[in-house]
């Protein structure tokens, strides 16, 4: 990782709206200034792959998908056989699945992202 956990945190609370869009040519997926920060600084292109890939094929079932990684607790961990998982949603408290990963370098503990209009983006810049 290019930088440490807690400054990562604070940087990305200050991304509002985007100055450019990057694409995913091969899923033709956008995402923007705040999720291309995050990628470089975390190291974590795949959980832009990944996360735009599952969004896009959720776009039938909602408009709006909320996507939520989280970390699981060593107990937790135990318990459900993987180290993350991340859900994705329609933002009303509905889940549209769930996707489990038994090991991960992502350095926080929990994230939430937005897809909306084929982008990829962080909460503060919807």
């Amino acid at each position: 990782m290019k930088t440490n956990i807690n400054t990562l945190q604070e940087t990305l609370q200050h991304f509002n709206g985007t100055e450019h869009f990057f694409q995913l040519s091969l899923i033709r997926t956008r995402f923007t200034d705040g999720i291309k920060y995050l990628a470089n600084m975390a190291e974590c292109f795949w959980l832009v792959t990944d996360t735009s890939v599952i969004a896009k094929s959720l776009m039938d079932k909602s408009y709006f998908i909320t996507i939520d990684f989280k970390r699981l607790s060593k107990k937790e961990s135990e318990a459900q056989g993987c180290e993350a998982i991340i859900t994705y949603g329609d933002g009303n408290d509905t889940i549209l699945e769930t996707h489990r990963y038994n090991i991960t370098d992502f350095p926080l503990d929990e994230l939430r992202l937005f897809f909306i209009n084929n982008t990829l983006m962080l909460p503060s810049e919807y």
